[in-house]
């Protein structure tokens, strides 16, 4: 009889086994906050863009159904691209109406960025421009706002999950004039 050599098991690296090699954006999604589920770290989001930049156009806009190759979770994380978002659309015609608040430029939930520098940053960290987006924690819109956090700022309750882009945008002013940027730069990075 021949002996037969014992054969080393074969180990892979544990994170790397329990990633999946694909993932299906779903409604609501952005790069974010896959990079949160996946990896546990939404800042990571360059990873998946540079992964998938030949699918994804804007690092702000992706599309139900895409289906993204996720890699492994590099030491470094990659720098963001250049350009973020997709050029704001053109203003839509205007409208008479019995605001009287004054009237913001169309924008679509998918292309928002923001105005001032550290406004844009917390937008692309938590919620990629996409305005209407909840995660799975139950944290709302651009600027990923608890119910709580939008109650204390002056957000009106009922619209919770379901707010303007500028009823958005003054509970973030109302939270930075009120807290500062303490609310969201410990989290974000910005």
């Amino acid at each position: 009889m021949k002996s037969v050599a014992a054969q080393k098991p074969v180990t892979t690296h544990k994170s790397a086994a329990s990633l999946p090699t694909k993932y299906t954006v779903r409604p609501g999604d952005s790069l974010s906050a896959i990079a949160r589920n996946l990896y546990h770290d939404p800042d990571a989001w360059p990873v998946l863009y540079w992964a998938n930049r030949d699918r994804i156009h804007w690092a702000n806009s992706i599309d139900a159904g895409l289906v993204l190759t996720v890699p492994v979770k590099p030491a470094r994380i990659p720098a963001a691209p250049s350009q973020l978002a997709a050029p704001a659309p053109a203003p839509a015609p205007a409208v008479a109406t019995e605001q009287s608040a004054p009237a913001e430029p169309a924008q679509t939930a998918s292309t928002y960025t923001g105005g001032s520098s550290f406004q844009q940053c917390v937008i692309a960290s938590e919620s990629g421009g996409n305005s209407q987006v909840t995660n799975a924690s139950g944290h709302y819109g651009l600027y990923q706002f608890s119910a709580s956090t939008w109650a204390a700022y002056g957000g009106n309750p009922a619209d919770f999950g379901n707010a303007s882009v500028a009823e958005q945008n003054q509970v973030f002013d109302t939270a930075i004039s009120d807290g500062g940027t303490s609310n969201w730069s410990a989290y974000d990075g910005c």
